[in-house]
């Protein structure tokens, strides 16, 4: 069965230093891959490039079968790739409403499909993104990313700042949504023991090398020694702690990457997102 993304061989990264090296990963229809590791790890770097605002310095990634060299980042929503950003990049002076109908209008997508895997939106609609919790918002952000109908999914760290309780609830939905839709998702998440329940597959990425890669089943076996090796004696992996909860170097670089700039405008989200 030919695979909706196939990364092969991949470096990338920043400034002319590869944050991810000799990257082989491969997401098929119907499942959910997870990539693991620490902060700094190359984690978001691969989705960046996968979705083409980041360049492939070597090796290649295919999706659908297509090359993403030379690919405008604008025509992957077109052509079935949709990525949940790790800030969620919502417009949030707009209502929830509007921040769904902007994506459905590029798209021609199906609105009233998107939220129906998040009814809790539904008595939001006329609320602005700004004035959303955290949870909220990233169900914004996984409705919006839904109404292009798309063949592959990636979420990029769909948990960062909220509860655990917000996040159990939220991680089933990828489960029911790639049920659904037969889509493939690329999921990028802190809580290891929740991905490792709705995952198919898992790689594990450290310092930009693949050391680890398996069956849900496999990785989880191997927990314990990941931990202690990779993640170090503090980060309670089977507990779904945050690994790695002090961002290393190649963290900040790979933020400044997306931003453009390291210290963040504060006129991007004026209404205060929590």
């Amino acid at each position: 069965m030919t695979a909706l993304l196939e990364i092969d061989g991949l470096y990338s990264g920043y400034a002319g230093v590869a944050m991810v090296r000799d990257l082989n990963l491969t997401v098929h229809a119907g499942e959910i891959v997870a990539l693991l590791g620490p902060n700094g790890a190359g984690k978001t770097t691969t989705l960046l490039t996968t979705s083409g605002l980041n360049p492939v310095m070597k090796g290649d990634i295919r999706v659908f079968g297509r090359s993403v060299r030379g690919r405008p980042a604008h025509r992957a929503p077109r052509e079935g790739l949709a990525h949940v950003l790790e800030d969620r990049s919502l417009f949030y002076q707009l209502t929830v409403a509007e921040n769904l109908r902007l994506a459905a209008a590029r798209s021609k997508g199906d609105l009233a499909r998107a939220l129906s895997y998040f009814p809790a939106l539904e008595p939001l609609l006329g609320r602005r993104a700004g004035l959303l919790s955290g949870g909220e918002q990233q169900m914004l952000a996984m409705a919006r990313a839904l109404t292009s109908k798309p063949r592959l999914l990636m979420v990029d760290e769909m948990s960062l700042g909220l509860a655990p309780v917000i996040v159990e609830r939220l991680l089933p939905v990828l489960r029911r949504i790639v049920d659904d839709t037969g889509a493939g998702v690329l999921l990028v998440e802190q809580h290891v023991h929740l991905a490792l329940e709705v995952a198919d597959r898992a790689a594990v990425l450290v310092h930009g090398d693949l050391v680890a890669s398996g069956t849900t089943a496999e990785i989880a076996g191997r927990a314990a020694a990941l931990e202690s090796t990779y993640f170090g004696a503090g980060a309670e992996v089977e507990a779904g702690a945050d690994v790695g909860a002090d961002a290393e170097a190649g963290a900040e670089a790979e933020a400044d990457a997306r931003t453009g700039d390291p210290e963040a405008d504060p006129e991007d989200n004026p209404e205060g997102s929590r």
